[in-house]
């Protein structure tokens, strides 16, 4: 839906890593910081107006973030971007064309949230429940249609208000809810673009030999394979049978059966060279079960579990759940073979599960004139 609104600000959609200093203005023209730093005022741009005709002013902004903080007199059903604004006090206008974010205490990082694809604007005069089906923005593209598991369509707005853009009449975004049939079509010459996710490496590989004129590209996405343990249910509220979970782990071995090698071990943030803010390999290599030595890290946890009165004649039963995609089922089924799932201390448990590391997503594409 990014296609159908308008974000304050975005990142640099020409630049392939998002940084901070590729934030670029969108609805906002300026925008400047306090001295204190506790209020980051925006000016907006003149004559944008709603797929409806209706102008769009700092009134649709302020409805924007009282509707995401849950104080407006409307509520989402869902609000998942609600953590995001904790620090948030309010957002004041400050006439038709200004507009003030004021926080709590200073935040840096709320330009870079702002320019994300989470954070479109939403019309003032427009119900939430309407905009769930038939939603009415400021972008490039105005909602057509949308047929429930078969099609979303968007078509060219005539007034946007970049001068000669979009250049496509319209887009159609075909549900497919199997890869499979996905590929297919793609294969096949029935649709421009395939959704990466979805995707696998030898599922690209296969790809790319029956559609030599497709445009492939494997790139990496913050998207990473995570073992979560419920730290208040034993045994895992125990924290020396989590350290002996995490230097059981083998991810290596797991990103070379998953992937075919193609990705890289992480912690909690993307790794570099992708990730801005990963951790370095050489502080990752200090954290329990990041050695590269595997025998070793075993040989700790083998003591850890034996410690806590697991063994041969007392295995330890786990119970996983997952999202039934492709990218998180896949590593779900490896982490319960049978000859995996026993106990953390065989030398089967290469493949028990999954450590945090950044996913390697391909993404497909055929390129076409355009008249």
């Amino acid at each position: 839906m990014m296609g159908v609104f308008n974000n304050l600000v975005m990142y640099d959609q020409h630049v392939a890593q998002n940084r901070p200093d590729t934030i670029v203005p969108d609805l906002a023209t300026e925008w400047a910081w306090s001295e204190d730093g506790k209020e980051l005022t925006f000016k907006l741009r003149q004559g944008v107006k709603w797929h409806d005709g209706k102008p769009f002013t700092s009134a649709d902004v302020k409805c924007t973030w009282d509707l995401l903080l849950g104080t407006a007199a409307e509520k989402l059903r869902v609000n998942p971007r609600k953590s995001w604004y904790r620090n948030l006090e309010r957002v004041a206008a400050k006439g038709d064309l200004e507009v003030a974010f004021q926080l709590k205490r200073p935040q840096p990082a709320l330009l870079a949230l702002l320019a994300s694809g989470w954070s479109p604007i939403y019309p003032c005069h427009v119900a939430a429940r309407d905009m769930r089906t038939n939603p009415v923005g400021t972008g490039p593209f105005k909602f057509s249609e949308f047929k429930p598991n078969e099609v979303i369509r968007t078509v060219r707005n005539p007034e946007y208000w970049k001068p000669g853009r979009p250049y496509l009449d319209g887009i159609d975004w075909e549900i497919m809810k199997d890869n499979t049939t996905r590929n297919l079509a793609f294969i096949a010459g029935k649709s421009d673009i395939a959704s990466p996710y979805g995707m696998t490496v030898p599922l690209l590989s296969d790809v790319k030999a029956q559609a030599p004129q497709a445009v492939c590209e494997l790139t990496s996405t913050n998207v990473s394979r995570n073992l979560i343990l419920n730290p208040e249910k034993p045994p895992f509220d125990n924290p020396e049978m989590r350290r002996a979970v995490a230097l059981t782990l083998d991810r290596k071995a797991f990103i070379d059966i998953i992937t075919q090698g193609k990705g890289d071990i992480g912690a909690t943030l993307l790794p570099p060279p992708e990730g801005l803010w990963g951790m370095p390999p050489e502080m990752l290599a200090t954290l329990p079960g990041y050695d590269p030595d595997i025998g070793k890290n075993r040989a700790q946890a083998r003591k850890i579990i034996e410690k806590l009165g697991y063994g041969p004649d007392k295995r330890l039963a786990v119970t996983v759940s997952s999202r039934n995609i492709p990218a998180y089922r896949d590593p779900a089924v490896e982490s319960t073979a049978p000859k995996a799932a026993s106990t953390i201390r065989t030398s089967n448990s290469t493949r028990i599960s999954c450590a945090a590391r950044s996913g390697t997503i391909p993404a497909i594409a055929i390129r076409r004139s355009t008249s």
